[in-house]
């Protein structure tokens, strides 16, 4: 999954214009030819599809300047961390409550980081992004060489998720990458993760929060969440440098034992053996860092970035933590409604 990426809306007079995009190079047309064969599609089909792609320049700008890589943690919390979000979340939690707390009690995956999760991704269902999914799917496919092979991926799913869920494919928005709803599945999570949350026989990321919700929850449960157990600590060094120990790795490589032994200070509610990893972030005047357990990773699963997890988990813990009057906030008189 893929948070929106900010400060980039003053790129787009800077990139040249959209084209369209042409069947005749061979690399279209193989995969046009390979998808129909492999996944038993029409073909005329899949070429008048593919053929109506625009190729954008844009999105080729927006997703080589993501925040993840292009800023260090105190500007990245600043986006993601803030007052309004905050105080979002907690509208949205009030909102919400029955259907978050519901999930919760039978997943295990916390209401608030269900919340913090939309939060981040979409501001609560209010920006799902304006590109055509079409466009920013075949744009990266043919015209991005780094990850070609990746979204040519998730453009075959995203056809066979067009035809499964019965929705136009030359009208479904989302974001540069092509991740869609209020929570940004990417077609091939879509097709694996998403669930139907109110029973009425179809999957709606954009417009049906049971549906998101269940959605998010699923995700967790399906990389592993663990019922329960601490998503990350602060943490200090012994001395300045710990030689062979990065902080930017998102494996579990380490355990609570072998940091401590490695001069990494920190209080752990979980056992000497417990799996562990080191994060090592940036703020303003000086690093900082964080010890991750199990559940902290499996957050990266749905973004690979440390920071990405690192603010979900604070905006959830802001989220689910008391308003300045001491009590939750009030719920509104109705749920927010969620632009498609």
């Amino acid at each position: 999954m893929l948070a929106l990426a900010a400060g980039l809306a003053g790129l787009a007079g800077l990139v040249p214009a959209a084209a369209a995009l042409d069947l005749e190079r061979a690399e279209v047309r193989a995969f046009v030819d390979d998808v129909a064969t492999r996944d038993h599609l029409d073909r005329a089909w899949v070429a008048r599809v593919v053929g109506a792609a625009e190729s954008k320049p844009s999105v080729i700008e927006a997703i080589s300047r993501p925040a993840e890589r292009v800023k260090p943690w105190f500007e990245y919390r600043a986006i993601f961390v803030t007052e309004k979000r905050i105080r979002d979340g907690r509208e949205f939690y009030a909102a919400h409550r029955a259907l978050l707390e519901e999930v919760a009690t039978r997943t295990g995956i916390p209401g608030e980081l269900i919340a913090a999760i939309v939060g981040i991704e979409t501001f609560y269902g209010h920006l799902t992004g304006r590109y055509r999914v079409l466009d920013a799917l075949a744009t990266l496919a043919f015209d991005y060489p780094p990850r070609a092979p990746y979204f040519r991926g998730e453009l075959e799913q995203f056809l066979l998720l067009a035809r499964e869920a019965g929705f136009d494919p030359l009208k479904a928005t989302g974001s540069y990458a092509g991740a869609m709803g209020a929570p940004q599945f990417m077609p091939r999570s879509y097709r694996s993760f998403a669930r139907d949350g109110d029973g009425d026989g179809r999957v709606d990321l954009w417009n049906d929060w049971p549906d998101i919700v269940e959605s998010v929850a699923h995700y967790f449960v399906a990389n592993g969440w663990r019922h329960g157990e601490p998503i990350v600590v602060s943490a200090g060094l012994w001395y300045p440098d710990v030689e062979g120990l990065p902080g930017t790795r998102l494996d579990l490589g380490e355990s609570v034992a072998t940091l401590h032994a490695r001069g990494v200070e920190f209080d752990s509610p979980l056992p000497e053996d417990a799996q562990a990893l080191f994060v090592a972030l940036r703020e303003a005047d000086a690093p900082t860092y964080r010890v991750g357990f199990h559940n902290f990773w499996v957050i990266t699963r749905y973004n690979r970035s440390a920071m990405y997890a690192l603010a979900a988990a604070e905006l959830a813990a802001a989220i689910a933590a008391p308003s300045a009057t001491g009590a939750p906030e009030a719920a509104p008189a109705a749920a927010t409604p969620v632009p498609r």
